[in-house]
């Protein structure tokens, strides 16, 4: 499943893709888009994503991104097109290009550290 979450946390599964690690979001702002792959039979994808929403609150960047979560067993093709091959994984998608990408991460500050560029 690929669902994108807003500030009020609704989620809709618009996602199209083409070639060379390209993905398209639409005619959305070029806002940069956090892609979260994970499972649901992660424990640690789960503690990843709970790191992830600590960091976003305390930096106040709850709109920075545009995040998509991506369950790498309802869509291995896409965990396969950015080279996800460990979840869980944060990848950093900006004018349709992979900017950035972080494997498992282990706690808030390697998050913090990964997005830096992006947070204010």
């Amino acid at each position: 499943m690929v669902s994108r979450s807003s500030a009020r946390g609704s989620r809709n599964t618009a996602w199209e893709t083409d070639d060379e690690q390209e993905v398209r979001f639409g005619d959305r702002p070029a806002a940069p888009k956090l892609v979260v792959f994970l499972s649901g039979r992660s424990g640690a994808s789960r503690r990843a994503e709970g790191f992830l929403a600590q960091v976003l609150q305390r930096r106040r960047n709850h709109k920075t991104f545009q995040i998509y979560h991506v369950d790498i067993d309802d869509r291995p093709d896409l965990a396969e097109r950015f080279g996800v091959t460990i979840v869980p994984s944060l990848a950093v998608v900006i004018d349709n290009k992979l900017r950035g990408r972080l494997e498992k991460p282990r706690g808030c500050r390697e998050i913090e550290a990964f997005l830096k560029p992006w947070l204010h």
